[in-house]
């Protein structure tokens, strides 16, 4: 086995001994960025992404600076704010596959505790005699004619349900990820045979709906679990055919998605709606498109932008990109919003009346405390009692 671990900020990378067709894999999943060093040698650096590929015998992992269940909190998070921190057990891992292959397992356990969940199916089916409807169109397309077999559809109670089959197709592909203890490989297996009957999805298949009831309850920590894995996991052959597994995300998107879903939340019980990825013009003319991460609007007006800025890079050009929101938005006030220490506080503008605010996130906190820097700041940006504060002119460019 050929290992190779990398932490998210490392300055020096790692050598490693690869063949083309490896580096070429590597470079597509986006996980590092190979550098040929000469006579097969390679050396790789971290791309801004964390987690784990596999490809034939070499494994890459790339540890999230936020720690491997944070990763995972941020991630269910944004997926669903119904996500909580207990949702994961991987406070004592190090390593990604292991951790979600505990989680998974610890949730699909309690899921399952009581017996598999069953429910009414749709089963299509073409019989010896009538069950259910008549698919007439299908009788006539397929038999010719022919009186017998019926082409038939019918209800039928069986643990092939939506959430069984989210959640066996997730146990199914974690069962096949590298690192895992033969202990944590052995009790998904288990929960896997417990889930006889129910079809697996195959890849790429988009995973089928459901809605959280009283019903299903006992399943949901398990199914956003399940939702997080199939939603990040592949495992399609790589260049010369290897055979390859990853489990792949983009930092910066990941704490933009979070922030997005948090401010969502937290500004829930005000005036009007919180809009992700807003568009709008820069000019007057509408040749400059903009999209300013997270927007509040109320009364069809901006009231509220936030800038999402998961490394602290480039500071001049975030204050420049802010102060070009607020003008267009027509708002006196601006967030930019950083996933680590970041000198905080008003960037007065000069000459605007504009002021950019930088507010530091601490990723490293307990979720709820996370959640709560969010709710303060989305306190501070849009008070309870007032949803015009910041606003500059009387009317903001047209969308």
């Amino acid at each position: 086995m050929n290992r190779v671990d990398l932490g998210e900020l490392d300055k020096s990378g790692a050598r490693c001994e690869l063949t083309v067709d490896q580096a070429a894999a590597l470079d597509a999943t986006g996980l590092v960025k190979p550098r040929p060093e000469g006579g097969g040698w390679w050396r790789l650096w971290p791309n801004g992404y964390a987690g784990a590929v596999r490809i034939d015998d070499l494994d890459v992992e790339v540890h999230p600076k936020v720690g491997i269940a944070r990763l995972l909190f941020l991630l269910g998070y944004a997926g669903d704010p119904g996500f909580r921190p207990e949702d994961v057990g991987a406070e004592a891992e190090t390593e990604l596959w292991p951790a979600l292959a505990e989680s998974l397992a610890r949730q699909a356990e309690r899921a399952l505790a009581a017996g598999v969940m069953q429910g009414y199916v749709s089963v299509d089916d073409a019989l010896p005699l009538v069950r259910g409807r008549i698919r007439f169109a299908d009788q006539i397309s397929h038999r010719a004619g022919l009186p017998l077999p019926v082409e038939v559809r019918y209800d039928e109670y069986s643990p092939d349900i939506a959430e069984n089959r989210i959640l066996r197709t997730a146990l199914r592909r974690m069962r096949a990820v590298p690192r895992l203890p033969e202990s944590a490989r052995a009790r998904l297996g288990h929960l896997d045979a417990r889930l006889d009957g129910v079809r697996v999805l195959p890849h790429g298949a988009i995973p089928p709906e459901w809605r959280p009831s009283r019903l299903n309850a006992r399943y949901l920590p398990a199914l956003r679990l399940a939702a997080l894995v199939l939603r990040q996991h592949s495992a399609e052959p790589g260049p010369g055919g290897q055979r390859m597994a990853a489990f792949v995300v983009d930092m910066a998107r990941v704490f933009e998605d979070f922030l997005t879903t948090a401010l969502r939340e937290a500004l829930a019980g005000r005036p009007g709606h919180t809009a992700g990825q807003y568009h709008t013009h820069l000019d007057t003319s509408r040749k400059i498109l903009i999209k300013p991460d997270v927007v509040h609007l109320a009364g069809g007006r901006p009231v509220a932008v936030f800038d999402a800025k998961y490394k602290l890079s480039y500071p001049n050009e975030d204050a420049y990109q802010m102060l070009a929101y607020c003008t267009a938005l027509g708002l006196a006030r601006g967030w930019l919003v950083y996933a680590q220490g970041a000198a905080s506080g008003p960037l007065p503008v000069r000459n605007t009346g504009i002021e950019i605010i930088r507010r530091p996130l601490d990723l490293t906190a307990p979720p709820g405390e996370l959640l709560a820097q969010v709710r303060i700041l989305a306190d501070q940006a849009v008070p309870a009692q007032e949803t015009t504060t910041g606003v500059r002119r009387p009317r903001a460019l047209p969308p």
